[in-house]
């Protein structure tokens, strides 16, 4: 498990928005915050990775949480944004649908995250670390590790040939 940056008593959270729902992760595993970046596609790869982005010159995954997490496809005349994180040693790049602000959650530093509610999706469950109610909102706080986590996709059953 993965804990907020705390600064004076407070932790703070990156935000974002995907479909509607509003995420963040905490500002010690977030790199950077980028517009859309031109992407070069991985064949073969999972669904939810979009390609490869060149950033100054490392090559980082990038992987769309509405893919992810089982949301409905963004619509095409909405370019993604990039929250890159780091995790495990790696950089990566969440494409997400709009950037929010840094928030601090003041007064419930030291809380444990409340669990996520339980009519919540469960592929949108099992990346969320847990709740935060804000007073105009509710940030659900995404475990970067789980999220990379890309469920195995069933085997690919096509060798190339006829039999």
């Amino acid at each position: 498990m993965s804990t907020a940056a705390t600064l004076a008593g407070t932790e703070q959270f990156c935000t974002f928005w995907v479909d509607d729902l509003f995420f963040g992760v905490a500002v010690d595993e977030v790199q950077e915050v980028l517009r859309h970046q031109p992407m070069t596609p991985v064949p073969k790869a999972h669904d939810a990775v979009r390609g490869l982005i060149n950033l100054r010159g490392q090559i980082v995954t990038a992987v769309d949480l509405r893919v992810r997490l089982g949301l409905p496809a963004r619509p095409a005349d909405r370019l993604p944004m990039n929250v890159i994180v780091r995790s495990g040693g790696e950089v990566v790049s969440f494409l997400v649908d709009d950037i929010g602000d840094v928030i601090d959650t003041g007064e419930q530093s030291g809380v444990v995250p409340e669990s996520a509610p339980s009519n919540m999706p469960a592929t949108v469950s099992a990346v969320v670390q847990g709740v935060r109610p804000l007073p105009d909102a509710i940030l659900l706080v995404l475990d970067v590790d789980r999220a990379l986590d890309l469920p195995q996709r069933d085997a690919d059953t096509t060798t190339g040939g006829t039999p």
